[in-house]
């Protein structure tokens, strides 16, 4: 049953502004966008897999919203409350409208993720279906204060010593050989004890593949997604990544395992996925963004019921709308300023200088946001420049004019495979690489070593069956 806000007095207006659920001596404030919808109930639940909200508060758009942000302040909560979200609307596809009250949806801004014990992708994805007993939830976190960093400090170990080694949390330790605690393997706290073994092969940052809260459910049937590449919320560490059972335990042993890598003199650079989320195209589920307000999250066709796809996996969020940067700005400040991480590798970072009409363009605002934003000054910032849909920006990113981005050089990478399996007329592009690809960066002040050089990444093969690949073929030439 809803309860008007008016009616409580334990309920206050709340402010707009943080976006999201943030505790203060006065309890919790919510806060939400919502351009569309026509109505917002929050959702607070008892435990993290409760069946049914132990309440429901209705928002109302007199007292609870500020021009398109709804919010609302709970005096008698606090950290560890589980929420969510039912937002009301018109849906109509056609128009890119798809509000379906039945669903519960997670808040955009979530800095943690629970609920999976009973999560039905499926339930999702259907129209009309209350999936309440199914769905995830958010938990409101803890003020970021009470955590002891212990005086730890960004690294900023510039580009040019930069040895960069690219890991998968889980797969990087889950196996016996790795020799982590078994209660530990596949987690964040065990890495940290791989630290001794990070130090001995000479790098100087770790890139971890995903760690924002993903799907796993978003695969094929009876598989599960683990590489990380379908994210639901770009707040929350992933959960299954913890070797700990608290709610709020996974941002704690995120900032551990930060913690212990800068004392080891190890940077923490993070594989963020900006291009797309797991809610997919139109037949995918509705877990947040596309039930809050479809319209503005994600680029459509000009048949609005259908997703534009230059992500290649259903849907590409629609990152120069207002609200949209403001959300990747803000997820870029939070693992900056609260979790203390030295950088980003933009997956498909072409997308992101892909206009609201999905046309490519040099102006694009996120990217000069980020390029010229002064709680990012001091963070790597690394493109992968190109898209699934063709747009191939090596060389030319923010059209060369970029001071901060560095790249991913794919050329490099396939010019040194070309040599090791003795290609012909590759000596000179080889040179080129060894010089930082001036074919490629033709601007005489671009440095050098913003080409981020690689030969094997998460994409194809390792480096391990790279070798044996050759191998094999050279045994065949007879070399």
């Amino acid at each position: 049953m809803s309860i008007f806000t008016k009616m409580l007095p334990d309920i206050l207006p709340g402010q707009p502004f943080p976006i999201g659920a943030t505790v203060s001596p006065n309890g919790v404030n919510f806060s939400v966008f919502s351009k569309s919808c026509t109505g917002l109930e929050l959702l607070l639940f008892d435990e993290s897999n409760s069946p049914q909200p132990s309440r429901v508060i209705q928002l109302h758009k007199k007292h609870n919203k500020t021009f398109y942000y709804w919010h609302i302040l709970v005096s008698n909560i606090g950290a560890g409350q589980v929420y969510a979200y039912r937002a009301y609307g018109l849906y109509a596809p056609d128009q890119g409208l798809r509000f379906d009250s039945s669903k519960v949806l997670l808040d955009p801004y979530a800095r943690a993720v629970v609920g999976w014990d009973n999560y039905s992708r499926e339930a999702a994805s259907c129209f009309g279906k209350d999936n309440c007993a199914q769905a995830l939830r958010a938990v409101v976190a803890d003020d970021p204060k009470t955590y002891d960093w212990e005086g730890d400090l960004p690294l900023r170990i510039p580009y040019a010593t930069t040895v960069i080694y690219e890991l998968h949390v889980d797969g990087f330790t889950r196996h016996p050989s790795s020799g982590v605690s078994p209660e530990k393997r596949g987690k964040y706290a065990g890495l940290i004890e791989k630290i001794p073994y990070l130090q001995e092969l000479g790098i100087t940052a770790v890139e971890l593949l995903p760690i924002h809260q993903f799907d796993p459910d978003d695969a094929r049937p009876s598989h599960k997604n683990y590489w990380g590449y379908s994210t639901i919320s770009f707040f929350a560490p992933h959960s299954d990544y913890s070797s700990r059972s608290d709610r709020l335990d996974p941002i704690n042993e995120f900032r551990d395992l930060v913690k212990a890598l800068h004392r080891a003199g190890i940077e923490v650079i993070l594989d963020v996925v900006f291009n797309h989320t797991a809610e997919g195209s139109q037949d995918g589920p509705t877990l947040s963004s596309k039930g809050l307000d479809n319209q503005a999250y994600y680029l459509l066709e000009a048949n609005q019921a259908e997703y534009s796809n230059y992500s290649g996996c259903g849907n590409t969020l629609k990152a120069n709308h207002p609200m949209v940067t403001r959300m990747i700005l803000d997820s870029l400040y939070y693992w900056v300023a609260e979790m203390h991480v030295d950088g980003f590798r933009f997956d498909l970072a072409s997308v992101l200088s892909r206009s609201k009409l999905g046309q490519p363009f040099a102006d694009s605002p996120v990217l000069w946001a980020i390029e010229t934003d002064p709680v990012l000054a001091g963070t790597k910032v690394i493109a992968e420049a190109w898209d699934a849909a063709g747009l191939y920006e090596v060389g030319s990113f923010l059209e060369g004019s970029s001071d901060r981005f560095a790249e991913w050089n794919g050329p490099y990478r396939d010019d040194v495979r070309r040599f090791v399996k003795s290609d012909r007329g590759i000596v000179n592009r080889l040179a080129a690489c060894v010089m930082g690809s001036p074919d490629i960066y033709l601007r005489p002040d671009y440095e050098p070593n913003h080409s981020i050089n690689f030969i094997t990444c998460h994409d194809g093969f390792t480096l391990n069956d790279l070798v044996l690949q050759l191998q094999v073929q050279r045994s065949r030439w007879g070399k």
